[in-house]
């Protein structure tokens, strides 16, 4: 193919865009529909998947220290434990505060009233980094000088840690099946174009024109649409999530479910919605127009 055709061939893309409008708007709204659906899940995923995990870092450690020690030397362990690996922070809950904290759980119940400061111990809340090592961690602290005692629940632990993995897998999976899909309703519309226009395909071939010819100002059409579709489908997700997150706002005074700002996000959406609608695009066009080629 000679360069000096490559100009006329991409205007020959672009207005293949006008000329079928009906069929362009429809691969459009296609595309918009498939990419709407497929990254409103996947932010729900990534959503969930932040709220899990943040779950998960309630999943605490108590460390339990000698009662013989002073209170000086039992907030000095402090340092020892948060120098241990995988530990994120720890807290120091001296014996008085314990026993508030004990009341407060008890609503002043009158069975706990002779309860004293002295009868508890003081004790550290160690927060993890990592829950999935929250057995190794809790091995180390009670290795400690002046930690006598441990508590740890690790069956709530292991069953955040298999809810997030479950999690990981049903949405990869749902995520996979609903780009295959999309791409075969996408790729099915844009046949459709092509059926439209086979005749003006086989006079091309019956003069000549070579395949790379004939593709090229398909794959164009194709490219400009799926960019269309991908860019108009992002506009739409953000403006649809912002919505959702400021109704959220409103209704949920607890802020019992907190989502991701979308501008955290906004990279990498762009690139699955950019990287889609080329893909969908050229893939589409390419693969739809093969079949006319033999004539």
């Amino acid at each position: 193919m000679r360069i000096n055709n490559i100009g006329y061939l991409l205007k020959e893309g672009f207005k293949g865009i006008f000329l079928h409008g009906f069929m362009s708007f429809a691969a459009v709204c296609v595309t918009v529909a498939c990419l709407l659906i497929v990254g409103s899940f996947s932010l729900l995923a990534y959503n969930l998947d932040i709220m899990v995990e943040d779950l998960n870092k309630t999943s605490e450690i108590l460390a339990y220290v000698d009662s013989e020690l002073s209170d000086a030397e039992a907030r000095s362990i402090g340092t020892k434990i948060n120098m241990l690996d995988n530990v994120l922070q720890s807290t120091f809950i001296s014996r008085e505060q314990a026993l508030e904290n004990f009341i407060e759980d008890h609503n002043g119940d009158s069975a706990f009233s002779g309860v004293q400061a002295e009868d508890l111990r003081h004790r550290f809340v160690v927060v993890l980094e990592d829950n999935t090592r929250m057995a190794e961690t809790d091995a180390m602290l009670q290795e400690i000088p002046g930690i006598v005692h441990t508590s740890a629940a690790y069956e709530l632990a292991e069953g955040f840690a298999t809810i997030q993995s479950v999690l990981h897998m049903v949405s990869y999976a749902i995520i996979a099946v609903l780009l295959v899909v999309s791409l075969l309703i996408i790729s099915n519309t844009v046949k459709l174009a092509m059926y439209d226009r086979k005749d003006e395909i086989a006079i091309m071939k019956m003069v000549g024109a070579t395949n790379g010819f004939i593709r090229l100002p398909f794959v164009v059409e194709g490219f400009t649409l799926g960019m269309i579709g991908a860019v108009l489908a992002f506009g739409m997700e953000w403006a649809m999530y912002d919505a959702l997150v400021e109704r959220i706002t409103e209704v949920d005074s607890l802020q019992l479910f907190q989502l991701v700002p979308f501008q955290e996000l906004l990279i990498p959406m762009v690139v699955v919605f950019g990287g889609a609608g080329l893909f969908v695009g050229i893939v589409g066009s390419w693969t739809s127009i093969r079949k006319f080629m033999d004539v």
